[in-house]
């Protein structure tokens, strides 16, 4: 009975920590609904006034971005703000041959007028913290607005975002991200719903009601002092830009989230470069709840909610981790709850899943509903891209909880950018990109051993106890089985 007691103790507690999360999530709901009955404007630059006019930075950090970054040269250039109280500064870290065709893209904006440098550095040393920070020396703007390679402003961008910094007490402006490849592949509508419940769900939610939120790396605007005041970029997690977040709102600056500012962007497209981006940002939540966790706590500048949102929040991605030993235990469990009857009240801890994925799935909705309308056919629609997104995430599990164990240990990694492709129409291939990866992971072994095991699952559920089965689990297990057979097979398909 001492294995049977282990293994109910690690499996109710992983649920607990779940449903924990999901009533976070109900709590963002709840704030992000009556957030949508404000008006809350606040004081704004009159950018028609050349006095008003603040001096901006663009950072665009780059590495090897062959197949995106004219794309984003020429997007850039597009940018509607006085040429007089605009710089641009090229961040670029690459090691391939862009460095040259990048120069020359580089002379020419240079010589239709822009103010456009190109920064090169001799060394990746803090990636792209350092070539943020390293930037931030000689930048002329008193705002510093970043973009991704991937990420392309609308013409107007600077004209939306600028004015709300005339309220001195805001340290960050963040927009939304748009998705401009949202329908190539079933890999990427699950990214885009994520995202989506990301920028709508969770920033307004904490936002709206001054709960820690974080700059999302890109498609936002930093002011300067802010940056210095909170410590400036350090490169010693892989989510620099949740890291600084912190650093900042523990200082008391306010952020301020745009969620009607899109900026769209390009989503991976091929599962070995969502897999690197996966790795790195749940690595990089598990680094910064390490960094952040005792000032959070220690704090005497925020109420105790915004604590616990902060906890959580921070947590984020070791819910990877829960998923992955429910998943894992609910086999031994089924076993042992059809062996040991006098232990079946302990097994009403199995519903707090199902508490918590009608949880998510009523959060989740409401989003969709927001952005896509109600009705029946919308809401079947939505039931599909649930239940796949959630089945695929699952399925993600195992390759995150490595990326989550390794934060919380303190082992260190390299900084991988993700692949872009200058993907957006179904005729478009990704076939070819020379930045892929080859090899395939020993992750993807063990995730095919879990698609098999999960089928077991499902196979016990005809076979346990003796009334005929027990099926409370079986449509648990069939989502592992899909979500696991997914990336596994993805990830053997997907090669360049």
């Amino acid at each position: 009975m001492i294995l049977e007691t282990i293994i109910i103790v690690i499996y109710s507690t992983a649920l607990i920590l779940i449903f924990m999360y999901a009533l976070a999530q109900l709590n963002l709901l709840f704030n992000y609904i009556s957030a949508q009955k404000k008006q809350n404007q606040g004081p704004e630059f009159d950018l028609a006034d050349p006095e008003e006019v603040p001096y901006v930075t663009i950072q665009l950090p780059v590495f090897n971005e062959m197949y995106v970054m004219e794309r984003l040269l020429k997007n850039i250039a597009l940018i509607d703000y006085p040429k007089d109280k605009l710089e641009i500064q090229v961040l670029d870290d690459s090691t391939d041959e862009t460095v040259k065709s990048t120069a020359s893209h580089i002379l020419e904006l240079k010589q239709s007028g822009l103010d456009i440098v190109h920064i090169c550095r001799t060394n990746r040393q803090g990636f792209k913290a350092g070539a943020l920070k390293e930037g931030l020396v000689i930048a002329k703007g008193e705002f510093i607005a970043i973009f991704d390679a991937d990420f392309l402003p609308e013409p107007d961008w600077l004209k939306r975002t600028i004015p709300h910094f005339k309220d001195e007490e805001i340290g960050v402006v963040q927009t939304r991200w748009g998705h401009i490849n949202r329908n190539y592949s079933i890999l990427t509508k699950i990214q885009a719903f994520a995202l989506d419940a990301h920028f709508t769900l969770e920033q307004v939610g904490r936002n709206s009601k001054g709960h820690f939120m974080n700059f999302n790396g890109t498609a936002g605007v930093w002011r300067k002092e802010c940056i210095i005041d909170a410590g400036n970029w350090e490169g010693d997690t892989l989510t620099e830009d949740l890291d600084l977040s912190y650093r900042a709102q523990l200082k008391n600056w306010k952020f301020k989230y745009l969620e009607n500012v899109h900026t769209p962007a390009e989503l991976p497209v091929v599962i070995s470069a969502a897999r690197s981006q996966q790795f790195r940002w749940n690595k990089g939540g598990a680094e910064n709840f390490r960094k952040m966790l005792w000032k959070v706590l220690t704090s005497k500048n925020i109420s105790a909610k915004t604590k616990m949102h902060g906890i959580l929040h921070l947590l984020n991605s070791t819910m990877f981790l829960n998923v992955l030993i429910v998943g894992i235990l609910s086999i031994p469990m089924l076993y042992i709850k059809n062996e040991y009857a006098h232990l079946k009240p302990y097994f009403y801890v199995m519903s707090f899943f199902v508490i918590s994925t009608i949880i998510f799935f009523i959060c989740y909705w409401s989003m969709y509903r927001r952005s896509y309308g109600g009705g029946l056919k919308n809401f079947v629609q939505y039931i599909i891209l649930f239940f796949t997104f959630f089945s695929i995430a699952m399925g993600f599990s195992l390759h995150n909880s490595i990326a989550v164990l390794e934060g919380h240990i303190g082992k260190r990694s390299e900084f991988v950018r993700t692949p872009k492709f200058n993907i957006s129409t179904l005729k478009d291939s990704w076939k070819g990109n020379k930045y892929l990866k080859k090899n395939i992971s020993l992750n993807v072994v063990f995730e095919g051993m879990l698609m098999i095991y999960f089928a077991f699952g499902m196979y016990s559920a005809f076979i346990v106890g003796d009334q005929g089965g027990d099926f409370g689990l079986f449509p648990f297990h069939l989502m592992l089985f899909l979500g696991f057979g997914y990336v596994f097979f993805k990830s053997l398909t997907s090669k360049a």
